[in-house]
């Protein structure tokens, strides 16, 4: 799992107006949970571009004027119009806690449907994760070798390894879909 530093700053002012300003200025306001008490700090906005704008997932080595946390990230808020970070929270990673987490999907394997012609259709592409900070997963693989013309592979077929998936296990991951020029060869072979 790759490990990414924020250096930040604490914020001595928590209301809308002092949050307005440091947005202004291409700061984002965050607060850290999880420890004896949260801390509320803020961060230059570019610093969070390897961070969010990625399908990894990164554990955040956070340095909030000269403290050093180790976290990663639970939330995050955009505005909904120009896609502006507003928010950032971050959980505190403690040794022997588990975390809950949402981890990418990455596909193994070639499916025997989608060499037949199909498409494979991604259902899902995170599955919520509960593990101790270092077994968290970089990515939930899951094995589509299996995988023919119209089936799917479902949550509960994925083998974890040292994490609990929290997803409901029967929830489709991909399918493979049967393109329609498909579907009319196989009903005049029949």
């Amino acid at each position: 799992m790759k490990s990414l530093e924020i250096v930040g700053f604490k914020r001595a002012n928590l209301g809308k107006k002092d949050a307005k300003a440091l947005r202004l200025e291409s700061y984002v306001p965050c607060v850290l949970y999880g420890g004896d008490e949260q801390v509320h700090f803020s961060a230059p906005a570019i610093l969070f571009r390897e961070l969010l704008y990625t399908p990894e997932v990164h554990i955040v080595d956070l340095n909030v004027e000269g403290t050093t946390y180790r976290a990663i990230v639970q939330d995050a808020q955009f505005h909904p119009v120009n896609e502006m970070l507003l928010h950032v929270d971050f959980l505190l990673l403690q040794d022997g806690k588990e975390v809950k987490m949402e981890v990418p999907v990455q596909y193994v394997g070639v499916s025997p449907g989608v060499l037949a012609g199909g498409k494979l259709v991604s259902k899902l592409r995170k599955l919520k994760v509960k593990a101790l900070p270092e077994n968290l997963p970089d990515s939930v693989k899951v094995d589509i070798s299996d995988l023919g013309l119209g089936k799917s592979i479902k949550v509960s077929k994925v083998e974890p390894e040292n994490y609990t998936i929290l997803t409901n296990p029967l929830a489709p991951i991909a399918t493979v879909a049967i393109p329609r020029a498909l579907k009319g060869q196989m009903a005049n072979e029949k």
